[in-house]
């Protein structure tokens, strides 16, 4: 292997990562409107279910994972009971399939319907759209969380036939750029993973207008008022809208040919999973991450269960423990301290290849937040990006709250795929 491969073969590798970089910065995402998932979502069929996480054949997935994919097909009445929708699963008559593969994102287990609504992001820089499914509601059982009862039910059926309609109208007057949105977010004390106070009150603003043009309509009022009564009181609300704009934005950057940028981050029941921007779609895969967590009143680690989850595309994209300092207040939901915090954000600037310039850390004198996480640099420090997350618990619903930290199997299986695609670019 000559010096000069080698020199030309790195030059490409930074090139590529620039590029990807750029990408990540730039991107607009805009939320334009709400939709069945069957009239948006590419490839979605009546009888698809999307869950989260790297791709796995039905048999494999467990736990809470399973039961959670049982329900949504109980929920889209392709089967009667559990045991109905367990057969069809086995025969494939109801299929399942990673939300990746479908330009979709998945809080948990991450479960789409085809009758179920998303948003849907648009990306106005690069021309992009990315979906996620609308928040249940401040209820630790919910469908995501592998629960399913009456309650779950009704509170998906709201979701349907109130709050996507009312959404559907409003972003149709007035659609929302939102990286402005999110930018002041983390300034009010939002990381825009674990936190989303300030977001979801933010968003309500920008709907106001539309939303009061819609209730001078008597059959709308009521619908309305339901509507933003919700959103008062569901502070996580903007997180799904702000997965979807994360979505966007990762998806923008990648397919850069030669870039080692990660551009996904993902749970399933069984491992963590990792995608690069020049690896194409291949997903790298590794145990589950370390757990640092606070814990609801009740529970402990031994009620703890892997069911999904790629809410972590936040962090991929300068957002979630990338601005942990942001949000102080985190530490009453998932322990710690304020120092800790400061800590774990500053570290992360050693992984990544630049500062969002949008999206700001007040406690560090406005820096901008660490972006654009490159394979090589986790690998050559050995330190891996820092997730700020849910506990799902086994017997279902949420269970407390942490930070996880991936160990370094997938960012290493990653790392070999890309030595073998680019022999002589290896910055590890």
């Amino acid at each position: 292997m000559s010096f000069q491969g080698n020199h030309d073969a790195e030059t490409l590798r930074l090139r590529a990562n620039a590029e990807a970089l750029a990408r990540l910065t730039n991107a607009e995402p805009v939320l334009v409107g709400v939709a069945p998932a069957l009239e948006v979502v590419p490839g979605m069929s009546p009888e698809l279910i999307l869950t989260s996480g790297a791709p796995l054949a039905w048999p494999e997935y467990s736990g809470g994972q399973r039961r959670a994919l049982i329900y949504g097909a109980l929920y889209e009445g392709l089967a009667r009971d559990p045991d109905e929708a367990a057969d069809k699963l086995d025969r494939g008559v109801i299929r399942v399939a990673t939300t990746q593969e479908h330009g979709c994102i998945g809080s948990v287990a991450g479960i789409y319907t085809a009758s179920m609504p998303v948003l849907i992001v648009e990306d106005r820089v690069h021309g992009n759209r990315a979906f996620c499914n609308l928040y249940e509601g401040a209820s630790r059982y919910r469908l995501n969380y592998g629960s399913f009862d009456q309650e779950v039910v009704d509170g998906l059926r709201w979701l349907e036939e109130v709050m996507a309609p009312v959404l559907s109208q409003s972003l149709s007057l007035q659609p929302v750029d939102l990286k402005p949105l999110m930018a002041r977010a983390l300034r009010m004390g939002d990381e825009l993973h674990s936190r989303n106070t300030a977001g979801t009150m933010l968003l309500t603003r920008e709907l106001t207008p539309s939303l009061l043009r819609l209730a001078g309509d008597p059959a709308w009022a009521g619908r309305v008022q339901s509507v933003l009564e919700f959103l008062m009181a569901n502070d996580y609300t903007f997180l799904r809208v702000g997965m979807a704009a994360a979505k966007a934005t990762a998806d923008a950057a990648h397919g850069v040919p030669h870039s080692s940028v990660l551009t996904g981050m993902a749970l399933n029941s069984r491992e963590f999973a990792i995608r690069v921007s020049g690896l194409e779609a291949e997903w790298f895969r590794g145990p589950h991450p370390s757990l640092d967590g606070k814990f609801f009143d009740g529970f402990t680690p031994e009620d703890a269960e892997w069911i999904g989850g790629e809410s972590c595309v936040t962090e991929t994209v300068g957002l979630g423990a990338m601005t942990q300092a942001c949000a102080p207040s985190l530490m009453e939901y998932q322990g710690g301290s304020f120092a800790t915090m400061l800590r774990n954000n500053e570290s992360m600037y050693a992984i990544t290849l630049g500062e969002h310039p949008a999206y700001r850390i007040p406690a560090l004198d406005f820096r901008g937040s660490p972006v654009g996480i490159d394979l090589h640099a986790v690998l050559s420090t050995g330190v891996t990006p820092l997730i700020d997350g849910g506990l799902a618990g086994k017997d279902g619903g949420q269970i407390g709250a942490g930070v996880l930290r991936p160990h370094l199997g997938a960012f290493q299986a990653a790392a070999a795929a890309y030595e073998l695609r680019y022999p002589q670019a290896s910055g590890a």
